[in-house]
């Protein structure tokens, strides 16, 4: 049975955790339908808008399921676990339509970094935000410490990490972590992305590239997607891909 879905409602797509009774912990399988649903909703050009949601208002994600990686070996641990989780949250950080997270319910962990990658996030007035990994004698492995970096204080990842203390909503959207505080965050998210449809979708996308560009998020390949999109659009590549095809020498106008 599947327990994370991908629900499409006009223009907006929503990535929706479905296991409340494991507190909606990724799990190997998880991990993979969420990587699914990524690509689906990137090749969708009618799409302008993603929100990330969870089942349940205990947990919006408790981090990884402990039965998943509790028995792997070290070299498995850090081959396929750790390097897998952190390639399907950076795809989603680097989707090209903007991305709302909506945390129902605490952020721990894994549920955590899920959260930092999205664009923006609305949170629950009795959510809170942790990094527990030390309980349990590992570390963040999922951009903890890494892209969350990016979007907190020093002190205030150290408080988590170090010190085992919870963040609630209030502080985090002190800290500029989370847009809004809502009772209903996924009413209040999609409230936001309606505003999305008002806007170019093409200018969003490179938008947000930019500002990647700008705060280090994967900047070699934002950079080069931006060129690419620049030069796709000229003269020179339309003579360039028609003189490949003519099996002639091109001759480009520099337009």
């Amino acid at each position: 049975m599947s327990t994370v879905h991908l629900e499409i409602h006009g223009q907006l797509a929503e990535i929706r955790l479905d296991n409340p009774a494991k507190l909606n912990a990724f799990t190997v399988a998880m991990l993979q339908e969420f990587a699914g649903h990524l690509d689906a909703v990137e090749r969708r050009a009618d799409i302008t808008c993603l929100m990330v949601t969870a089942e349940g208002e205990r947990a919006f994600c408790a981090g990884a399921d402990i039965n998943a990686w509790g028995d792997l070996s070290p070299a498995e641990f850090a081959r396929h676990w750790v390097r897998e989780g952190h390639r399907i949250f950076d795809r989603l950080a680097r989707l090209a339509k903007p991305v709302i997270g909506v945390i129902s319910g605490h952020a721990f962990g894994g549920g955590l970094e899920l959260a930092a990658a999205c664009d923006i996030r609305v949170m629950a007035p009795k959510a809170t935000l942790a990094l527990p990994e030390a309980h349990v004698g590992i570390v963040p492995g999922w951009s903890g410490t890494q892209r969350l970096a990016r979007l907190l204080p020093e002190p205030v990842i150290k408080e988590m990490a170090l010190f085992g203390r919870r963040i609630s909503a209030e502080r985090a959207l002190q800290f500029g972590f989370v847009a809004e505080i809502a009772d209903d965050p996924r009413q209040a998210a999609i409230e936001i992305a309606a505003k999305v449809t008002d806007l170019s979708p093409r200018a969003v996308e490179v938008a947000k590239f930019m500002i990647h560009a700008g705060c280090g998020e994967d900047q070699g390949a934002m950079i080069e997607a931006l060129g690419s999109a620049a030069i796709a659009a000229s003269a020179d590549r339309n003579e360039g891909v028609t003189a490949f095809r003519d099996k002639r020498k091109p001759v480009f106008s520099g337009q």
